[in-house]
């Protein structure tokens, strides 16, 4: 994905993994092509039911906006400095209530959001951090590992480029807020695809019984999360100690920086008090050994129902903040898996059945109400909790009203998505002062 000028998949939707990534990267993208077929191994892709083709180095265009693709090779224009624009933001950011934070992944995206005017960071996605080439094979062994030694050892590796990734962003966001997940997805999404990726980590079979052993049939209701830092806790022990440590160095080059941690997918509060203990042991020991006071928060993600229907108890749990994963929580909401629904949800759509696709603008409704829910019972227990949404709806401006109007403190969205977020919460704000007049 790094390494493409444009991205179209056959599978997907707008909000599945390839289309969020790519949003962050700038990178146009339109996924869930489903008139497509292709076919790998001979490197075609066929189209118009299998009657027209193209081979490896053809040309098409992408407009990722429109969702078309386009055969050939299209003119185009960068587009230029709008002074109009910029007086129109001005305006935004004077009225609104909300901030309006930023997904970023990496040091050069955290800087890009900086530029459109990201007020920190509000979700960090450290699993992204670990796909890169001279990276991802220590990652499968680690996750391979069937011993606590050999993922320790492991784990020695991959602390020196979570910290380096981690200084990075505390610099480019110097003073500002930046939210690091903790490890969130399914395991078997590191593993090796074929023989030859398996080759690379070690003894052919061992590592292919190995990965059919860690094969999940719903993974993303499996093994993920903060489960990952129960059963396995010394990840998240490498994990804080690279975000402290990074924190440290920056503080000495002369940055300050904003630390919070998150913990995620969460669904009650005894997962909290195991982990917090364990993310506050490591931190303090890090700033100890450093000689420095560096305050940092800790808090969850809210992303499944029973999250929202037990937000007091998490809050009460010691949680400095809520961040709902709202991508999540529609898919958790509706049953829905937000990687297959765009194969169904458009006919729902023209059937009436949906107004409108709730993993592009937040279904106020159903998993809104589970949103107000978790704030009605956790603000009484903690009324100085800082609430925000790092799902992908923080870009959608209907859902930026909705979030307003529920008393959510930020939203946080791609770095592309920043300016659109912006005046929206200005014309949330603008809105409801005139409903309070009138």
């Amino acid at each position: 994905m790094k390494a493409a000028e444009g991205i179209l998949t056959q599978l997907g939707g707008m909000t599945s993994h390839a289309a969020v990534v790519a949003r962050g990267m700038g990178t146009t993208c339109v996924s869930g092509c489903s008139d497509i077929k292709v076919d790998v191994e001979n490197e075609i892709m066929t189209y118009d039911n299998g009657k027209q083709s193209l081979k490896r180095g053809d040309i098409i265009t992408l407009d990722g906006t429109a969702g078309e693709v386009i055969l050939g090779d299209v003119k185009f224009a960068e587009p230029g400095g709008d002074t109009d624009f910029q007086t129109v933001l001005s305006w935004a950011d004077k009225y609104r209530t909300l901030k309006v934070k930023t997904n970023a992944d990496s040091p050069q995206d955290a800087a890009t959001a900086r530029h459109l005017g990201a007020e920190g960071v509000g979700l960090c996605r450290t699993e992204h951090m670990f796909f890169d080439p001279e990276r991802i094979n220590i990652m499968r062994k680690m996750v391979l590992a069937d011993t606590t030694e050999k993922r320790q050892e492991q784990l020695d590796q991959l602390f020196f480029f979570q910290k380096d990734d981690m200084r990075g962003m505390f610099k480019a966001m110097d003073g500002l807020p930046v939210t690091i997940r903790l490890l969130d997805p399914p395991l078997h999404e590191f593993l090796p695809q074929d023989d030859n990726a398996c080759e690379l980590i070690g003894d052919l079979q061992e590592v292919k019984r190995r990965c059919e052993e860690l094969q999940e049939v719903n993974p993303m209701l499996g093994f993920r999360g903060c489960r990952l830092s129960i059963i396995y806790p010394e990840i998240t022990v490498m994990q804080v100690k690279a975000i402290m440590t990074a924190a440290c160095e920056a503080s000495k080059d002369g940055v300050t920086p904003v630390v919070e941690i998150m913990i995620p997918v969460v669904s009650t509060s005894k997962e909290v008090e195991f982990i917090l203990p364990l993310i506050k042991e490591t931190a303090n020991e890090v700033l100890v050994h450093y000689g420095l006071r560096i305050p940092y928060k800790v808090g969850t993600m809210i992303e499944l129902p029973r999250a929202c229907a037990r937000a007091d108890d998490i809050a009460k749990a010691g949680a400095d903040f809520f961040s709902f994963g709202s991508n999540d929580l529609t898919q958790s909401v509706y049953g829905f898996s937000r990687d297959d629904a765009s194969k169904f949800i458009p006919g729902y759509m023209n059937k009436g059945i949906l107004e409108s696709d709730p993993f592009i603008t937040i279904d106020t409704s159903g998993v809104g109400v589970f949103m107000k829910m978790a704030l009605q019972n956790a603000l009484p227990v903690n009324p100085d909790l800082d609430v925000g949404v790092c799902g992908e709806h923080g870009g959608d401006p209907k859902s930026v009203h909705f979030f307003h109007d529920i008393g959510v403190n930020y939203v946080s969205c791609s770095p592309f998505r920043l300016p659109i977020a912006r005046i929206a919460a200005g014309q949330a704000a603008i809105r409801s002062n005139f409903k309070n007049e009138h």
